[in-house]
């Protein structure tokens, strides 16, 4: 009678227990991508550096001793010093908080501004045309010229209202996020079009609920996935435009390091010390190539025809 019974007891206290969050399921799926896992292990590690090292480090990286210029890696300089005695390591970390800060809010401003015009494209049908079409002239638009020609524009204007390291940055982040918003904008739309066809949105409409909260409700809850991966993608292709930007000196000041300005100030003595150039490449290079295979994970993790494999 007991071993009869606990069939029926272990299916009434599985009917008994609160739902499964789908967010579980996500994770289970992103754990079986060996790739993002390494990725996300990598990031974290990066951020633990440039975040939670200047604390422990304690080093200033804007002091300059001219005895221990050009030193090699020691205990006391693990990375080496450059030609003005700086110690490279604690530039490093002060160099990645600042490149890590600037891709990640001009990811922030991209996505919002590609997911507006997206769900705005995608569910007005008025709008349409001229947001695609606005969408289209920003993407034949040649993106490094166009954001050479905004720095030297508004770089000494901003600098000199708002200071050299607050207005560079705000320059950086505002044109980066300008000029990346469109292949968002471009994959909220395609989702859009095809979710306001949908049973739930139809019945929405039916019941006569406002455009707002349609899209509130039921459009933006149901696109999260692409824009969590193209968010995480985001992140990568600013942090390679504001290396690009430093490496050719239109990015901060000298005196306040980022990644890629690291890598202008080593090139005249590349011959003489390559570590100097190979350290910040690399940590760039690790940042992206971490960042791409999260962004990959997300989007196997998101995709409902996918998990559960």
């Amino acid at each position: 009678m007991t071993e009869a019974a606990a069939p029926l007891r272990s299916a009434v206290d599985q009917a008994e227990r609160p739902p499964r969050s789908q967010w579980f399921d996500v994770w289970d799926q992103f754990k079986t991508h060996k790739g993002a896992l390494l990725g996300a292990a990598v990031f974290i590690s990066i951020l633990l550096f440039v975040l939670v090292g200047p604390f422990v480090w304690g080093t200033d990286p804007g002091y300059a001793n001219l005895r221990m210029r050009n030193q090699g890696p020691s205990l006391q300089f693990p990375f080496g010093t450059d030609e003005l005695g700086r110690d490279l390591f604690a530039r490093m970390m002060a160099g990645g908080r600042v490149s890590i800060a600037v891709g990640m809010t001009a990811m922030a401003i991209a996505v919002l501004l590609g997911t507006l015009i997206g769900v705005t494209a995608g569910f007005f049908r008025r709008m349409d045309g001229i947001l695609m079409r606005l969408t289209d002239l920003f993407l034949a638009l040649p993106l490094l010229p166009l954001l050479l020609v905004m720095v030297m524009l508004f770089r000494e204007p901003l600098s000199a209202n708002m200071g050299p390291e607050a207005g560079i940055f705000l320059l950086m982040v505002i044109s980066i996020g300008a000029t990346s918003w469109m292949q968002t904008a471009r994959i909220v739309r395609g989702e859009v079009l095809a979710l306001k066809e949908r049973e739930f949105v139809l019945a929405a409409r039916s019941i006569g609920a406002p455009p707002v909260r349609m899209i509130l409700r039921h459009i933006l809850p149901n696109t999260l996935s692409p824009i969590m991966v193209a968010a995480a993608l985001g992140i990568a292709g600013a942090i390679i435009v504001e290396s690009a930007l430093s490496f050719l000196g239109l990015g901060f000041p000298p005196d306040f390091p980022t990644w890629g300005r690291l890598l202008f100030d080593a090139v005249d003595q590349l011959q003489l010390y390559p570590n100097r150039v190979m350290l910040p490449g690399i940590a760039i290079s690790l940042t992206v190539l971490s960042v791409n295979y999260i962004g990959d994970g997300l989007r196997d993790a998101l995709d409902p025809r996918i998990r559960g494999r």
